[in-house]
């Protein structure tokens, strides 16, 4: 199956929450002393901007090659959401025609210090975030369930990425969820991939992507599963749902379930020098949605999928990314 050909030709929502990923590159050799405070003074000699957390999905899906994304959220009417949906708006298949630009919200932004020392890697310093505390208004939620509502009609693949911690704050609320319910059993046949850092128990039956912690609290297990106990409980999960299931485990590589059938289980590729393990999950998330879109079977995604995870944890200092060129490398290196 040539992806490069028939992932142009894929159409994916990709609905949750869009941040701006803002790193400040410090020159340590400019460091001064605020005459006011007395305190240390980091020169900042390079800002450099990007769309994370959802948009680190993008950024893979982008990398992958796919002919239209559209972006499903929201960020404020502030600098900081000028800035990210610039960003947006400039990369290669991306739709703005259902992201949601509102003064009652503040733009999600994380903010990344990093001291650039020459010869070695980047040193990270306390990340600044900026955050919503309070429910996302009625208005917003219901202009989100209605973008839902009417892209499901017509892609082949959504996403939902629920990233805040503190519920019904983001874009994947309860009045969301209830539409992609409800999208899902208008097109039983609607592939859609879930992730959510606080965990998917109250999620409609969707495909479910979690890691081996979060399948342990779902499935009211101890939090260190060994891998048979991993492989039993997905396979539970997944015939629940009636839907695969995908359970990222660091080193130990990546299970998948799918109902009524085996798990599958492709071990970690091999460590090539210093890693960073920000941004794997997300490239996971993007390629399992963009294989199973495909048509490919769940042992053949999840294969490129790790590959992806493998691309990315050795990408330095940023959010990186995995083409397809970068994991076919990868797959055919004689080292793996």
């Amino acid at each position: 199956m040539d992806l490069a050909k028939i992932y142009p030709e894929l159409r994916i929502a990709l609905v949750g929450d869009f941040c701006l990923d803002r790193y400040l590159e410090i020159d340590p050799a400019r460091q001064e002393v605020s005459l006011e405070t007395g305190l240390a003074v980091h020169n900042v000699v390079r800002v450099r901007s990007q769309p994370g957390a959802a948009g680190t999905i993008l950024n893979n899906l982008v990398a992958l090659g796919v002919g239209e994304i559209h972006c499903v959220g929201f960020a404020g009417d502030d600098g900081e959401g000028f800035e990210l949906k610039r960003a947006l708006a400039a990369m290669p298949g991306v739709r703005l025609d259902h992201f949601v630009v509102t003064p009652d919200r503040r733009t999600f932004t994380y903010c990344k210090p990093l001291v650039i020392h020459p010869n070695r890697s980047p040193e990270e310093l306390n990340r600044l975030d900026s955050k919503n505390w309070k429910a996302t208004p009625p208005g917003v939620q219901e202009a989100l369930a209605q973008s839902i509502e009417s892209l499901a009609e017509r892609v082949d693949a959504m996403i939902l990425l629920d990233q805040v911690d503190v519920p019904e704050t983001g874009v994947v609320t309860r009045r969301v969820l209830d539409a992609v319910g409800a999208a899902t059993r208008r097109r039983p046949d609607l592939f859609v991939v879930a992730d959510s850092r606080r965990g998917l128990r109250d999620f409609p039956p969707v495909i479910f992507k979690m890691n081996r912690r979060e399948l342990a609290r779902l499935s009211g297990r101890g939090d260190d599963l060994p891998l048979d106990e991993v492989q039993r409980a997905a396979r539970q999960l997944g015939d629940r749902n009636q839907r695969p299931v995908i359970v990222t485990l660091a080193e130990a590589g990546i299970v998948g379930a799918a109902p009524g059938a085996d798990p599958v289980h492709e071990p970690a590729l091999p460590i090539r020098g210093e890693i960073d393990i920000v941004g794997a999950g997300d490239a996971v998330t993007a390629n399992v949605a963009c294989g199973l879109a495909a048509g490919l079977p769940l042992r053949d995604t999840i294969r490129l999928a790790n590959a992806a995870a493998s691309v990315v944890i050795h990408q330095l200092g940023t959010t990186g990314t995995a083409t397809l060129n970068q994991i076919n490398d990868v797959l055919r290196s004689p080292a793996r």
